[in-house]
């Protein structure tokens, strides 16, 4: 993974520190774009870009938690970097849960941070990898009939033809043939394959 290929937006109302971490970064072999604010970010970031976002904790207006907030419903959304000049240590919590890649403080730790965004870069090309995995088993999806769709949940719960055939009321040969097509539709060429496949499309479990 080429540093250059992906953006690191660096999002602080201190001009100071936007210059400094551009410095920094760039130095680094790392792509930059500064925000002074969380609403100039909104309107002039491009979120189809891959990488990640250093946000400060605390800003005029929208802060570094709003912010994260109105990421995480983005359709990419970046992997964040909190950066603050208060140990804030439930602010901290809050953006931990929400999903930010680290929480670091001012003055702050050149190698820290550069560690930080590597592994951030690292899970936003992961992210966009799954999605557009999951975009083309859904595209995939589509293909199937109303029966062969049938078929395929019986067979990634487990079931054998003949079951799938007595739930459905028809010839367990039947099922052979809606079984094949499907798996030809679904590009899967095991069991294993087409299951993975499915739990793509699934939404997560809670609790």
């Amino acid at each position: 993974m080429s540093d250059t290929e992906h953006c690191v937006r660096v999002v602080d109302d201190d001009a100071a520190v936007l210059k400094s971490l551009d410095r920094l970064l760039r130095s680094a072999g790392f792509t930059v774009r500064t925000f002074p604010s969380s609403r100039d970010f909104l309107q002039h970031n491009d979120d189809g870009i891959p990488g990640c976002v250093v946000l400060d904790l605390s800003m005029p207006g929208l802060n570094g938690l709003q912010l994260q907030q109105a990421l995480a419903s983005a359709e990419n959304p970046c992997p964040v970097i909190f950066i603050t000049g208060n140990g804030d240590i439930p602010s901290s919590v809050r953006a931990m849960k929400a999903g930010a890649v680290d929480f670091l403080t001012k003055p702050l730790d050149a190698e820290k941070l550069l560690q930080a965004v590597r592994s951030a870069l690292e899970k936003d090309r992961a992210a966009r990898e799954q999605r557009a995995e999951q975009a083309s088993v859904t595209c995939r999806l589509v293909t199937l009939t109303p029966r062969e769709r049938e078929v395929l949940v019986g067979v990634v719960a487990g079931k054998l033809n003949k079951q799938i055939a007595a739930e459905l009321g028809t010839a367990e040969k039947t099922i052979k043939v809606h079984r094949a097509r499907m798996m030809r539709k679904m590009q899967a060429d095991s069991l294993a394959e087409l299951v993975r496949a499915w739990t793509l499309t699934q939404p997560p479990t809670t609790g």
